[in-house]
């Protein structure tokens, strides 16, 4: 029986959680591991976050039917393109096909990231520097995606790829948004109008309580925009992130079947908030959701 080479055994035994194949030199870079191979107790907590958000997505990927060209996922908002390297070093690594898109607007980030992938060997991942909205007109990416995910993509960077996601036809959508300001803006620009109409203004009177309903009531905009346009949506925590206060995770699988109720309620929804501006901007219908 062939034996494991000397470093990869002495990797198990001192930190028996991580998986066999993966990159030692990644696990370092994203600070997972120590410079010297090891595990402190704040990386073992790290590792387990990753292993958590990696089986969210790796049962998407593994539902995905086979194609000549492979699975594609496009990660918006890529940052350091932690997640990305994790999916490619866990599931595409091991595949013959299949690629990741990285998309990030700070172009240091996405040197980084092409200069990292290549020393790693990472062949299938390319970065671009770019928008969310820039990337759905870009030729760089293909007319189809599989997977598009979202984490941590700031204020409306998360509503910019989920139209994204509509336009390349996603199969899912994995989101976790973060810093939703902009329905309190509009919240607090209609004010006092709002509170000769409805009592129910009294919900975002102070800017406190404008900015936690203006949150909880955009990723619930969200959620319905999803399944009016063909979307089956499932709405949890990420848990293990505790030291996250955006800790909303929401899947989103294509069905194909136009929800005209989620589109009543959503139209309803913006009435009763005085929101219906956004009917022309962020939550456009489909006509067979109107039906």
């Amino acid at each position: 029986m062939k034996k494991p080479p000397a470093a990869a055994s002495a990797l198990a035994t001192a930190a028996p959680e991580i998986r066999p194949g993966q990159s030692v030199e990644l696990l370092k870079e994203l600070h997972i591991l120590t410079r010297d191979g090891k595990l402190n107790q704040d990386s073992r907590r790290k590792l387990k976050q990753v292993y958590h958000l990696y089986q969210f997505i790796e049962k998407l990927l593994l539902e995905l039917p086979p194609s000549e060209s492979g699975v594609t996922l496009a990660d918006h908002g890529a940052g350091k393109s932690y997640l990305g390297f994790i999916l490619y070093d866990l599931f595409f690594k091991s595949l013959s096909q299949g690629q990741i898109f990285g998309i990030e607007t700070r172009s240091e980030l996405v040197e980084k990231s092409r200069a990292l992938a290549a020393r790693l060997g990472f062949s299938r991942m390319q970065f671009l520097n770019l928008s969310v909205a820039e990337s759905a007109q870009s030729q760089a990416l293909p007319e189809r995606i599989d997977v598009v995910t979202a984490l941590h993509a700031c204020d409306t960077a998360t509503d910019d790829a989920i139209a994204f996601g509509l336009q390349k036809k996603a199969r899912f959508m994995v989101l976790v948004p973060c810093c939703q300001a902009e329905l309190a803006r509009a919240l607090n620009q209609h004010k006092a109008l709002q509170l000769q109409r409805t009592p129910l203004a009294e919900l975002w009177r102070h800017p406190l309580h404008a900015r936690e309903l203006g949150s909880q009531l955009t990723n619930v905009l969200r959620c319905l925009y999803l399944e009016a346009s063909g979307y089956q949506v499932t709405v949890t925590e990420l848990v293990g992130w505790e030291h996250s206060m955006k800790n909303e995770l929401i899947i989103a699988r294509h069905t194909g079947q136009a929800k005209a109720g989620a589109a009543q309620r959503l139209q309803a929804v913006l009435r009763e908030f005085g929101l219906e501006a956004l009917l022309q901007t962020r939550f456009q219908l489909p006509t067979q959701a109107l039906s």
